[in-house]
């Protein structure tokens, strides 16, 4: 199976809270209620310096992916 890059989660504890799960290296779940991000990855130092500008354009992206399916069905 192909895993999609992005996936949408909920969770009925959280009834506000919409997340994003990003598959691919870097792997997160973004909270987009309030941004938090929690990693599937271990950074020592180096890493995360070198990982800052992926992991921005990831956390747009996902952000960007929500957007767009929530547009879907307000058509």
């Amino acid at each position: 199976m192909t895993l999609p890059k992005f996936i949408l989660g909920d969770n009925t504890e959280y009834p506000n809270a919409i997340y994003v799960i990003h598959t691919e290296f870097p792997r997160f779940i973004i909270n987009l209620e309030d941004d938090e991000v929690e990693w599937f990855e271990d950074f020592d130092a180096d890493d995360e310096k070198e990982l800052e500008t992926e992991t921005e354009t990831a956390i747009k992206l996902a952000t960007e992916f929500y957007d767009n399916e929530i547009a879907k069905y307000k058509d």
